[in-house]
């Protein structure tokens, strides 16, 4: 059993090299999600997709709740030792039966009265025990990403997406029913246990024996969650109280599609930073390095991809979706621009996780759902989704600022203008894309098809020659694109 890192990974590791290495599997594994949404958006209706958006947002509260956050945890502590891991799984365990017990109880009746939609209450029984089943699951694989084992790490999340993705495709060619989505849910919870068991050979017991080393860390976590959830779920909790399941459909689906591009580049990128911060975080100089290069690698990645869907949407959505969600393109086009300001801010909340600084985390989540909900509710009460997306977005861009103020005094050593010399580039050639397609007019007698692929090309060669030109002019700087250059060896010169 190997629950302490192993030694081929006591020396420094490249970050950006690792997150390269795992946004490529990401992107495996994201094609089964994008081949999942356009298969259940052809055979199902947005009112399918609001049932379970709905009961979806019941679950996470509950389970955000009652969430210590073990796994951060056990990466953030070094020493990680047995005893750790028992307890973390343990803790873990209960965490998950306390969860699918009070959705059962309180959760499914309290939520169809609610959002006054009586079949929400049945997807939550089942969906209550989809969650205690998922406390079964093997702490073991935590190890994966805490000794940057990313190809097993990958192995685990794409075999259980996978046998997720097939169960729902063929329950919803069957049943044309939002309950695909719910069974199909539960199947992949029990095969990600068989097989956290299957590909890591720690076998928990139940112990308590940590529980207050794990606790002096896992309390922030769970006051900074639960700032998390009000943060990026009361928009939809108003949408959905305000609207029919329809509605609330057309929002949710946006709300997913949105986030891929951005976050495609994030979560793979976030489970190598949290460890490698980790790392090197008695080591100012190379933490800095690594702080300044992710940060422009999502700046350099995100930023267009979440300009680029906002000014593909129109024609994007009803081709690829189908002409029923016709009303989630506005969404769309403001989430995905939210999604830009959660990605500059992306690699800081893990930088202060590894300082030990989740309760300044905790501060600005709780502020951001604070300014949030007051707008929201009190200063534009209407219950209009379209007008909550873009306070959304608003209060997105207040967040980012306020966060990436902690990070530059939590690291005196990094200034303003190191943070501004990694996003500049990438901020006027996304300026200079928009610029671009305003421009531009298409024929009314091409296909939908051809005008969307014209879009992407036109965007992508757009944003990479104003990069390239960029980068040039300034004297090709060391940063996000001399390391891309670099990896796909378009230069050679270190």
């Amino acid at each position: 059993m190997i629950i302490k890192n192993s030694s081929k990974f006591t020396q420094p590791v490249s970050v950006v090299r690792g997150a390269a290495l795992v946004i490529a599997m990401r992107w495996t594994d994201r094609l089964i999600g994008i081949a999942s949404t356009l298969i259940l958006a052809r055979l199902l209706v947005p009112a399918d997709f609001g049932i379970v958006a709905m009961a979806s947002l019941v679950v996470a509260l509950i389970d955000t709740l009652l969430d210590l956050g073990v796994g951060s945890a056990l990466i953030q502590n070094p020493n990680a030792d047995r005893e750790d891991f028992d307890t973390a799984w343990t803790l873990r365990l209960c965490q998950a039966l306390a969860a699918g017990l009070l959705i059962a109880l309180l959760g499914a009746p309290l939520a169809a009265e609610y959002f006054k939609e009586p079949r929400v209450e049945n997807v939550l029984y089942l969906m209550s025990l989809t969650i205690a089943l998922g406390g079964l699951e093997n702490i073991g694989i935590v190890a994966f990403q805490k000794n940057m084992e990313f190809g097993r790490d990958f192995r685990f999340f794409f075999l259980r997406r996978l046998s997720g993705f097939a169960i729902t495709v063929v329950l919803a060619f069957w049943l044309r029913s939002y309950w695909a989505m719910v069974i199909g849910a539960l199947c992949g919870r029990i095969a990600g246990v068989w097989l956290s068991y299957l590909l890591h050979n720690f076998r928990p017991r139940f112990s308590f024996a940590r529980i207050g080393r794990i606790w002096s860390f896992s309390q922030w976590i769970l006051v900074r969650n639960l700032g998390t959830y009000g943060a990026q779920q009361t928009d939809k909790l108003l949408v959905g109280r305000f609207n029919d399941a329809g509605a609330m459909g057309a929002y949710s689906l946006a709300d997913e599609i949105s986030a891929m591009p951005t976050n495609e580049v994030l979560m793979p990128l976030g489970r190598v930073l949290f460890p490698a911060f980790v790392r090197v975080i008695d080591k100012p100089a190379e933490l800095r390095r690594a702080f300044c290069l992710a940060l422009g690698v999502q700046a350099l990645i995100a930023l267009p991809a979440g300009i680029g869907l906002a000014l593909v949407a129109p024609i994007a959505v009803p081709l690829l979706l189908g002409p029923q969600w016709a009303a989630a393109i506005p969404f769309v086009q403001l989430l995905a621009l939210m999604n830009i300001a959660v990605a500059l801010t992306h690699s800081s909340g893990y930088l202060l996780l590894a300082l030990g600084k989740v309760r300044l985390q905790a501060v600005i989540s709780w502020l951001q759902f604070g300014v949030l909900a007051t707008l929201a509710v009190f200063v534009f009460p209407s219950g209009n989704a379209l007008w909550i997306a873009g306070i959304r977005l608003a209060v997105s861009f207040i967040a980012m600022s306020l966060l990436l103020v902690l990070v530059l005094k939590a690291l005196p050593f990094l200034t303003w203008r190191e943070l501004f010399a990694h996003a500049w580039r990438p901020v006027c050639a996304s300026a200079a894309m928009v610029g671009v397609f305003s421009i531009m007019q298409w024929s009314s007698q091409w296909e939908s098809a051809v005008i969307l692929s014209a879009e992407i090309a036109l965007g992508i060669a757009t944003y990479t020659l104003a990069i390239l030109v960029l980068w040039l002019l300034a004297g090709k700087p060391d940063g996000a694109e001399c390391y891309l250059l670099e990896k796909t060896h378009l230069i050679r010169w270190k």
